[in-house]
């Protein structure tokens, strides 16, 4: 006889079948990270997590690390994915690996050069999805890999973009089939004197199986030479809009939501824009641009640009007030929202959707020119509040907001002694108290790095920090190398599976002095 005890028993169990979660041999849920936005809805947030919680935070230890060869600007960010037991991330030697979770040991290694060795350079910078037994990312050539989990062979590989400065930054997501990623590209650093410019971002959407493209929305219309600049080089616009963020997806409508980048010259197209597009065929649900006009490359942040680069430079609408964040989806008294942070520091709310606009709110001063004070890279969601951070906002801050109408819950500065202990005291002079990497959560807590070198757990309830961990300490690889972390910058941020929590350490901005290679460390209880 099947009890009505029995089936609420199953109907638990099926439950967590479907959400992706299995259950351990104490019986409490389990759940991977298999990608960087965590879930289709990007929440950053692993409601699973049951090892760490407030009260043992403070117990975690560095478990193992592992070292990344030492390079001129070496700048790893391509955030972990962890999936039954193995780690996988990518490397600044030009490697992907997949490491077993708890030990660091060796499952196997894939080296980039080995599909198209003439292109040379590449590495991994974006976070992988894992999913179906493959595991998916892309790299600085604007390839997209698909690799076997359990072996590392190659699949099938594309190279969504021949353009030779294209890459990929958007971490990939997958849905009914398809693969999602943005792409976009170097031409935004490009050299003043050379033909300019003609990179059109574009979303793609990907055959999981095949790698083959299903279809491509481009974000800018392509480009026409309308003269020649100073140096008497051709001058194209419109061009840029890349998409540098990384896709998420509403299952419930079919809607992937993903926000874009500024023009690199000319002022058209989706610039500065989220989208919200059918997953099957890439048609526009809706649109909503968030800053009037906005074209910028970092030659605008040169003192004394050449003449007619920078336009906006005059009339302020040199911004790089891009949407570099990934958005969240997230429901408040059956609504369903769709949230993404600006560069600008406004993080933004829209019905899901129709579009409109729910509310908004400005959680730094803007920094016209070079949009580094404001939202950077991603935000996280754990029904209860959204957790947000801000980079280089004198100092950057962690913020909760409530998500029903954006007030302020709370509000942590990185704290002020960051630069006095540790390794950053060596370098005060570059030390930044700042806040750039995307911010993680797990029941009660919210986890996020900062420029001065810390790892460190807050409270969900409160924002006091809970456990810091310095990483700009010299350590042994499970590899055999050397390394010596850096700044906690760079796309990705902190996950945290089964006890453990992964971050990596080393970005650019400050690039402090290392005569080592930069690290992942893996810590745990």
């Amino acid at each position: 006889m099947i009890t009505r005890r029995v089936l609420g028993g199953l109907a638990a169990v099926l439950t967590l079948v479907l959400l992706g979660s299995t259950l351990t041999s104490a019986g409490q849920p389990k759940s991977d990270w298999p990608s960087w936005q965590k879930d289709l809805a990007g929440s950053r947030h692993n409601a699973a997590e049951w090892k760490l919680n407030p009260a043992t935070v403070g117990k975690l230890k560095l478990k193992w690390a592992f070292a990344y060869p030492r390079e001129e600007l070496d700048s790893p960010r391509s955030q972990p994915a962890v999936v039954d037991g193995t780690v996988f991330f990518g490397a600044t030697d030009g490697k992907f690996h997949a490491r077993d979770a708890k030990t660091g040991a060796k499952r196997w290694e894939f080296s980039l050069s080995s599909v198209d060795p003439h292109v040379p350079g590449r590495t991994p910078r974006n976070g992988a999805a894992v999913v179906g037994g493959l595991v998916y990312f892309g790299d600085t050539s604007g390839y997209l890999y698909a690799l076997d989990q359990r072996t590392g062979k190659v699949r099938w590989h594309n190279r969504l973009d021949p353009d030779p400065l294209a890459f990929l930054t958007s971490s990939p997501i997958v849905f009914n089939g398809k693969v999602y990623v943005g792409v976009s590209s170097g031409e935004v650093g490009g050299d003043a004197n050379a033909p300019c410019c003609k990179f059109r971002g574009h979303l793609d959407a990907v055959d999981a199986r095949t790698g083959k493209l299903a279809w491509r929305y481009y974000t800018v219309p392509e480009a026409k030479q309308v003269g020649n600049w100073p140096s008497g080089a051709p001058r194209f616009e419109p061009s840029g809009v890349g998409v540098w963020s990384s896709p998420v997806v509403d299952a419930a409508t079919k809607t992937v939501y993903v926000g874009t980048g500024q023009n690199y010259t000319g002022s058209a197209g989706d610039f500065d824009s989220l989208l919200a597009l059918d997953t099957a065929t890439g048609a526009v649900r809706w649109k909503q641009q968030v800053t009037k006009a906005d074209t910028w490359r970092l030659i605008c942040a040169v003192p004394d640009a050449p003449p007619g680069h920078c336009p906006g430079i005059n009339d302020g609408t040199a911004l790089d007030y891009d949407l570099g964040s990934t958005a969240n989806i997230f429901t408040v008294r059956g609504r369903k929202m769709v949230g993404i942070g600006q560069k600008s520091g406004v993080y933004h709310v829209f019905d899901a959707v129709t579009g409109e606009v729910v509310w908004r709110r400005q959680l730094s001063t803007p920094q016209p020119n070079l949009g580094l004070t404001g939202i950077q890279w991603g935000t996280s969601y754990d029904g209860k509040a959204l957790y947000i951070a801000t980079w280089r906002a004198n100092p950057g801050a962690l913020h909760a907001l409530d998500p029903a109408t954006g007030d302020l819950l709370w509000k942590t500065p990185t704290p002020a002694n960051g630069c006095d202990w540790g390794g950053a005291a060596q370098y005060r002079d570059l030390c930044e108290l700042s806040m750039t990497p995307a911010v993680s959560s797990t029941p009660g807590l919210v986890f996020e790095g900062s420029g001065d070198g810390k790892m460190r757990a807050f409270s969900a309830r409160n924002g006091r920090v809970l456990w810091e961990y310095d990483t700009m300490q010299n350590v042994q690889g499970v590899n055999g190398l050397p390394g010596r972390g850096g700044s906690l910058a760079g796309g990705g941020g902190a996950v945290i599976v089964d006890g453990m929590v992964y971050v990596q350490s080393g970005y650019w901005m400050p690039q402090y002095p290392n005569d080592r290679g930069h690290v992942m460390l893996a810590f745990g209880l």
